[in-house]
């Protein structure tokens, strides 16, 4: 077992090999195959390459190289097209703190039966004076950040689930094409998650109308992944069990307390009525990630790595043009 697997557990290790593809005597050949791409594209700022964050991309991808460093890629393109959307991006960020308060996202404690995080969305809870589509999902991206330093989720997954009771039709209708496309590329395309189901509960007709809007946005695997259950629990509970799952969704667990996640990331001090400055995340041990993730998902960061490789792109190009050599192919 090499350092990189560190803290998993025999079963675990075991499950990556069988489903991921991973294999300890090769990991590091694997993680360095990837690194080796990032010269194809000198249009895009990779600020971090170290083997620990690459890792997390291979395991998304099953291995293959290729389409892990294309997700390695659009997860840093992602970033420096949406430079507001990573400025303070962090756990006490007045717009991701109150979305945070409100459960957005919520996590339960304990994983389901094939050790899966599961994340829940009480839609009816987006209040629109208060929290912006965008400020929820930075938070959601946020989350998943902290998450998936564990590398047990890394191998494991994550479970979504959407209960769409009371959410109203005047609610439905600020959920743009325009926000929906912009929430898939960071969750779907832009992210080293694997999702192994995402459910909707008490899903009303105008859902069903949006859920066939995005569809064209969808890959066919994540399509396979999407389950709706409108109010039939039973079908719920045959894929994820009553004894993972809080009563609002028939299980055998009290009622979620919507203030839970935000009180994991802002710590034992955090009041939903003040401002609160302090961010301690739990012993996850993810507060030194994080703060390296704030640096470099600041804009003036990107910015500064923006200019640098461009720089080198004009650079190489100017090389290419005195050398007559082929210009560098980029991966689509």
């Amino acid at each position: 077992m090499t350092h990189l697997q560190a803290g998993l557990s025999p079963e675990t290790i075991e499950k990556a090999r069988l489903e991921l593809n991973e294999n300890p005597d090769i990991l590091h050949q694997d993680i360095q195959q990837v690194r080796d791409m990032i010269i194809t594209r000198p249009d895009i700022g990779f600020l971090r390459t170290d083997d620990a964050f690459i890792l997390r991309f291979l395991r998304a991808r099953k291995f293959h190289q290729t389409e892990a460093f294309r997700l390695l890629a659009q997860y840093f393109q992602y970033r420096q097209l949406n430079l507001d959307m990573f400025k303070n991006f962090k756990a006490d960020d007045p717009g991701i703190k109150r979305a945070l308060i409100d459960g957005f996202p919520g996590v339960l404690e304990n994983r389901d039966h094939c050790g899966r995080k599961i994340l829940l969305l009480f839609a009816a809870n987006w209040d629109q004076s208060r929290n912006s589509f965008i400020d929820i999902l930075r938070a959601i991206l946020l989350s998943l950040e902290v998450l998936i330093e564990d590398q047990e989720l890394q191998i494991n997954g994550f479970i979504l689930i959407i209960d769409w009771s009371n959410f109203s039709f005047k609610q439905a209708s600020k959920l743009t094409p325009s926000i929906l496309k912009l929430a898939i590329e960071g969750l779907q395309d832009s992210f080293p998650a694997r999702f192994g189901g995402v459910h909707f509960v008490n899903q009303p007709w105008y859902i069903h109308a949006l859920y066939t809007l995005i569809k064209p946005f969808l890959k066919d695997k994540t399509r396979k992944r999407i389950f709706l259950h409108g109010n039939n629990l039973n079908s719920l509970h045959q894929l994820i069990h009553p004894e993972c799952l809080p009563s609002e969704f028939g299980g055998t667990l009290p009622p979620y307390d919507m203030g839970t996640w935000a009180r994991t990331l802002l710590g034992p001090d955090y009041s939903d009525e003040n401002e609160y400055t302090h961010t301690s995340y739990n012993a996850m041990h993810v507060k030194h990630a994080s703060s390296n993730l704030e640096r470099e998902c600041s804009p003036k960061h990107m910015k500064r790595s923006q200019s640098v490789v461009e720089a080198g792109t004009l650079k190489h190009e100017d090389q290419s043009e005195n050398e007559n050599t082929q210009p560098l192919l980029a991966l689509e």
